[in-house]
């Protein structure tokens, strides 16, 4: 955690990498809290790739009407591997002093921040970070930006597909975002009543998901859901299936969610969670804190270092997998 002693004038905001359902509540929050405190708010369009373009418009009240209900991000965004270069960020940051920015806003997910922390460290320009993504993989904070509107999208959809696999007696296997996250594989195994849960570091092997279904069906179960973490890449549920085929042979269905996750209107909580978030975020600039990211333990906000937000993986909650099989049986 950094403390700068400049005076706060103006500040900008930016969102970067995935966009998450609620962004644009805590750029709502950011603009009207801090033009509230008599600052000057301006826009970073595309993130680190509007940085390096100068694209920077100043941000007002009226810029900010009906835009908490609206998912993705107003900013845009985007991934830059210009700013991945000494130079790139040098030419950010002289973009962001030129406009007379004094401080910024960052919100999005680690990679992002990687770039807020370095453009402290190598400018000195004070950012706090807010963590906006839905795969929830961001230590230092319990719950991120968007996470609870693509488990319940997530969710939405396997309450369906269920209706389906019952009407016909049939396994599905459901691929959900996360890509080396496991938290809306798990939160949505557990809300969706999943005979089984693959996660990228769970302990899961086909064999075992191949015995549990096999004892349900002794039970008198006729149709099963297993719920798949993407992993690296999508479509891991079709390695899964033809796993499960030749090891078994059980034909499993496959429906891969998908980028549907990352959009749609966003939640209550994730639209209180932001706005908190947003104000928080401003109101950590005027007390001169910096390099740092809000995050939320319980039901609390805190700060965190991005030096260890970036530096430290949050683990997933296995114990909510194994719950989730328990409650299958």
């Amino acid at each position: 955690m950094a403390n700068f002693n400049q005076k706060i004038k103006r500040i900008g905001v930016y969102t970067s990498g995935g966009d998450a359902p609620g962004m644009n509540a805590a750029i709502r929050a950011v603009v009207r809290v801090g033009i509230a405190q008599n600052l000057e708010v301006y826009g970073i369009h595309s993130g680190y790739v509007g940085m390096i373009e100068n694209s920077i418009q100043p941000l007002h009240l009226r810029d900010m009407a009906n835009i908490i209900q609206r998912g993705g991000t107003m900013l845009k965004t985007g991934r830059s591997t210009d700013f991945m270069k000494p130079e790139g960020r040098a030419k950010a940051a002289a973009h962001i002093k030129a406009a007379g920015i004094d401080a910024c806003v960052c919100i999005g997910g680690d990679g992002s921040f990687r770039g807020a922390h370095a453009l402290w460290e190598e400018h000195q320009i004070p950012i706090v970070g807010i963590p906006g993504t839905i795969d929830n993989d961001i230590f230092g904070s319990d719950k991120t930006i968007g996470f609870d509107t693509a488990v319940n999208t997530a969710l939405e959809a396997i309450d369906r597909i269920r209706d389906t696999a019952a009407s016909h007696d049939r396994l599905f296997i459901v691929e959900v975002m996360g890509r080396n996250s496991g938290f809306i594989a798990s939160h949505v195994g557990i809300a969706g009543g999943a005979e089984e849960i693959f996660t990228p570091d769970g302990n899961v092997t086909v064999e075992k998901a191949i015995e549990h279904i096999k004892e349900g069906i002794l039970r008198g179960k006729t149709s099963s859901i297993l719920i798949a973490a993407e992993g690296q890449k999508p479509g891991r549920a079709y390695d899964l299936a033809d796993s499960i085929r030749k090891k078994s042979g059980m034909d499993a269905k496959v429906c891969i969610l998908g980028h549907q996750q990352r959009g749609g209107s966003p939640t209550a909580a994730d639209r209180i969670l932001a706005s908190r978030m947003g104000a928080a975020a401003v109101d950590s600039l005027l007390k001169g804190f910096c390099d740092i990211m809000i995050g939320t333990e319980g039901e609390r906000l805190v700060q965190v270092p991005l030096d260890v937000v970036t530096k430290t993986e949050k683990k997933s909650q296995m114990d909510l997998i194994s719950l989730a099989n328990l409650l299958a049986t």
